[in-house]
């Protein structure tokens, strides 16, 4: 993909995404926006990667905006030009990150160690199952530099996982929440030495590719969707018409058959 600031390592049908700039921990600069942008927009038709995998190079997950780059949020696009217009496109195109990880099919696993900060926070609150290392600290560090704490879809997915008061607490302090803390709260599934984190992953990986594609799919789809539904039925009506999707599949005839061979399905996507 030629990018500069990730790393992809395709792993048969997992993407191991590494965000590559070390010495900057990790922090999100012009190119590491563009660069993300791209990688999750092109997810969206690939039925090729089944699963992604996050992580940070080096010493941390991602410390947030690239300060040293610009101390304004509108100079992340790189063009130099200020104001209301050109500070809302900036904004917008480091939010459409978080858009673009929701609407990727795939499911996102992030391991987080050292500083998750910021923007960094954002994009493991967007993944969709979380794994600490020892080192992980988290924050809401927008409010600590003068803005809201409400940025990038935290104010979004960090009540929907540990509650309003938590989230209240976390997002009007910008204190830090570790690793042990973030697995007491859900925020976190499991918490490894840093050192294990690609350790810890393969179980996940292990259990979600053995599930149909299109089953995957569209539990991730509709996960999402019956977040915020907005009653009972509309949720079931999606359960329903997903179930019946699948039933379609060959997929699903390999399933049953074997569940009921005792052994396990060879899927072909069809």
């Amino acid at each position: 993909m030629g990018y500069e600031t990730l790393a992809i390592e395709k792993k048969s049908e997992v993407d191991w995404v590494t965000l590559n700039r070390p010495d900057a921990l990790n922090s999100l600069n012009t190119v590491l926006v563009d660069e993300l942008l791209d990688y999750f927009d092109g997810l969206y038709f690939n039925r090729t990667t089944r699963v992604v995998v996050l992580r940070g190079a080096g010493r941390a997950f991602c410390a947030g905006l690239d300060l040293k780059q610009s101390t304004s949020r509108r100079n992340v696009e790189g063009t130099g030009a200020s104001g209301p217009a050109a500070g809302l496109d900036s904004q917008r195109r480091i939010s459409e990150i978080v858009m673009r990880m929701r609407r990727c099919p795939q499911p996102i696993i992030s391991l987080v160690h050292g500083p998750a900060c910021g923007g960094g926070f954002a994009l493991a609150l967007a993944s969709d199952i979380r794994i600490a290392g020892e080192s992980a600290r988290m924050n809401a560090a927008f409010i600590r530099l003068g803005l809201s704490a409400c940025d990038i879809g935290v104010s979004y997915f960090l009540p929907r996982l540990v509650g309003v008061s938590v989230a209240s607490e976390l997002m009007l302090t910008g204190r830090f929440i570790l690793a042990d803390r973030a697995l007491r709260v859900g925020l976190v599934s499991q918490v490894v030495p840093d050192a294990k984190l690609a350790e810890a992953a393969k179980p996940y990986l292990d259990e979600m590719l053995s599930t149909s594609p299109l089953g995957l799919r569209l539990t991730k789809e509709c996960l999402n969707m019956s977040v915020d539904a907005a009653s009972l039925e509309a949720a079931v009506a999606m359960e329903d018409r997903n179930q019946i999707l699948c039933a379609q599949t060959n997929d699903v005839r390999e399933g049953m058959r074997a569940f009921l061979e005792k052994r396990k399905p060879v899927y072909t996507n069809s």
